[in-house]
């Protein structure tokens, strides 16, 4: 391989790994201004920045269960403006028995789970349709690829909590069945996607419709 084309090949991969994340920090924080309209994130004055700004403690007790049994308080940079810049966030998820979190995925960021408390039935779906899945226990670890399809179920006989950590101040959320259900698609690509009737698809888009999220 000549120079010039080693160059381009290096550039090009740089180019890739940099736009596969959030973006580096050019400070050492930016501590997202709350009180500003705009939505470019903009700092908070550094002289207004205390210790306050980089603890939150919402994560701390268990949130109300969902339908499916699932208590799910998140640590973004919309509720952590400490989070700002630094390209990280986590999720404190609790499992009621037999709960289960949704087929979903996080568009923006690869995720990596702890097992706190219980036993999860835990994985993921490749783009080949491939699913990796076991059981993990108090104290496991697993990763669940960026933008991938994963779910978890407790199997335990008591609750169960598990710690989730991203390599993005904002992941995003995508749930499977909301978002096929949940939106405008239109009702005869979901009959001929999915060989539902329309009363099924009728059904499904009623527990599925966005103020029920």
């Amino acid at each position: 391989m000549s120079l010039a084309l080693t160059v381009l090949f290096f550039g090009l991969f740089h180019s890739y790994v940099t736009l596969a994340s959030d973006p580096d920090p050019v400070n050492d924080f930016c501590v997202l201004n709350r009180s500003s309209a705009t939505t470019s994130l903009p700092c908070k004055n550094s002289s207004l920045v205390t210790v306050e700004d980089f603890v939150f403690s919402g994560i701390k007790f268990r949130g109300k269960f969902s339908e499916t049994g699932l208590a799910s308080i998140p640590s973004n940079v919309n509720v952590f403006p400490g989070l700002n810049t630094l390209g990280m966030s986590m999720v404190r998820a609790d499992f009621d028995v037999g709960g289960v979190n949704v087929p979903h995925s996080h568009p923006r960021a690869t995720e990596i789970a702890v097992v706190l408390e219980g036993k999860i039935y835990s994985g993921f779906v490749d783009t080949q349709n491939r699913i990796f899945a076991k059981v993990i226990e108090k104290g496991e670890v697993m990763v669940f690829p960026r933008g991938l399809v994963h779910f978890q179920m407790n199997v335990g006989d008591t609750w169960a909590t598990i710690l989730g950590s991203f390599d993005s101040q904002n992941p995003g959320l995508q749930k499977i069945p909301s978002a096929v259900f949940g939106s405008n698609i239109k009702e005869e690509l979901l009959e001929k996607a999915f060989g539902l009737t329309p009363k099924e698809i009728a059904k499904l888009r009623k527990r599925f419709a966005p103020h029920r999220l």
